[in-house]
């Protein structure tokens, strides 16, 4: 696969199409955007994407090599790799759980960048798919998604956050509309979105009352960021009742299915189900926020001798939730996405863990109707070089744009500038030969 970094040359009469002064953005023709290869497009209506902040080591996961040894500066695996599903792909021994559903997965073994070896940049890359900009906020994958796809219905938000807010999760010139919802406890939904036990129907009614006077009596405007606020507002008023918050209520679970997806992280992928039933489209869930092993998934030094507990926290709860979905007959319209900033070298450090990789590091799909494979792309013995397939991180965005009918061909509008919807970057085309 090639590797696009060219953006495509716009005309003036393209630059000029009917620029939405509501949203600040325009979707032009496909044909205007530059494109290579054969067009793909899925039928998937939601993604979960799974977050692991810090790096997950390619080489200790999906992409196991011959077993090193950190005591003598060997390079190579922590661990022992075991057979999968498929044939002839391998993973690591804490993935037992994994492995057995490996027909329903493909671990992209080769995705790469060349963004600085550094969290908040490559953090920023895997979000939206490009290096930080002084002049443009580019929105997230999740912010693009909920804008093309839109909420499924009124009584669910398009897009939500299990874990800590960021701007790199945010909807950049999309506007405020297209941002998220967050929570950081499962046992509740937003805090933005949970009514006080003081704040009775009644009174919210009156509240609402008074806001809508206010509105009446306030001069019109044509400003699009006021615009865009309003409409927030609005969508937030619509979620803040007691219907929308039950699904936060995971008590209404099995006691055997809850035990079966494991601890906190297993109960917010137990989540993400929920809302994916509800009709949200996009959900992030951010892995290890309460840094299990004393360094999360950055295992410089001593991090790395119980990297273990968070492989084995994340087998779980990920097999769980392919498997639940599978049972409830969601996991071909749910595409699950597993990312990271960047991968770990082969080699360890001074004491024992190891450093940053961007040059090559592995992604996981699964479910989303896609023609799975268990691996695709290859590493050296290393998996430091890729020998085969490589993808990008526009090409990893635009397929999970093809698997949810998302056009990956378009333009977007960030005030008069044009913008590629995904920075010129090409589907798996592999993963769509028997989707759908």
């Amino acid at each position: 696969m090639n590797i696009q970094n060219t953006r495509g040359r716009f005309t003036r009469r393209e630059s000029l199409m009917g620029i939405s002064a509501a949203a600040g953005c325009l979707l032009t023709n496909p044909a205007s955007a530059s494109s290579s290869g054969p067009f793909v497009q899925g039928k998937a209506e939601h993604v979960i994407s799974i977050w692991l902040g810090g790096g997950m080591g390619q080489i200790d996961t999906f992409d196991p090599k011959a077993k090193g040894d950190p005591k003598t500066k060997k390079p190579g695996s922590y661990y022992d790799a075991i057979d999968t599903a498929v044939d002839g792909v391998q993973v690591c021994e804490h993935l037992g759980q994994m492995a057995k559903v490996m027909d329903r997965v493909t671990a992209v073994r080769s995705v790469n960048h060349n963004v600085i070896d550094e969290h908040a940049a490559a953090t920023n890359r895997m979000h939206t798919g490009r290096a930080i900009s002084g002049t443009v906020t580019y929105p997230s994958l999740g912010s693009l998604i909920a804008h093309q796809r839109g909420p499924m219905n009124d009584t669910a938000p398009p897009y939500v956050l299990i874990g800590y807010p960021n701007v790199t999760r945010g909807p950049g010139f999309l506007g405020a509309k297209h941002g998220y919802l967050y929570l950081t406890e499962t046992g509740r939904g937003p805090a933005g979105l949970s009514r006080p036990d003081g704040i009775l129907p009644q009174r919210q009614s009156r509240r609402e009352q008074f806001l809508a006077t206010l509105r009446k009596n306030a001069p019109p405007t044509k400003v699009a960021e006021l615009l865009d606020y309003d409409a927030a507002i609005e969508q937030s008023l619509k979620l803040s009742g007691p219907d929308f918050n039950r699904v936060f209520h995971l008590d209404g679970e099995s006691d055997d299915l809850r035990n079966r997806y494991g601890g906190e992280f297993g109960q917010r992928c137990l989540l993400s189900r929920r809302l994916v039933e509800r009709g949200v489209r996009f959900i992030e869930v951010s892995h290890n926020l309460n840094f299990l092993n004393g360094a999360g998934w950055d295992v410089h030094n001593s991090g790395i001798v119980n990297q273990h507990k968070l492989i084995q926290e994340m087998d779980t709860a990920v097999a769980t939730l392919i498997s639940d979905l599978e049972q409830k007959k969601l996991l071909d319209k749910t595409l699950i996405v597993i990312t990271t900033e960047f991968g770990r070298p082969a080699g360890f450090d001074s004491g024992g863990g190891r450093g940053h990789q961007g040059s090559t590091f592995s992604c996981v799909l699964a479910g989303g109707g896609l023609s799975h494979r268990g691996a695709w792309g290859q590493t050296d013995e290393a998996a430091k070089k890729i020998v085969a397939d490589p993808v990008s991180v526009p090409d990893f965005f635009a397929t999970i744009c093809a698997a949810t009918g998302v056009d990956y061909r378009k333009n977007l509008f960030a005030g008069d500038r044009p913008v590629p919807i995904i920075d010129q970057g090409q589907p798996i085309a592999a993963l769509f030969d028997s989707a759908g």
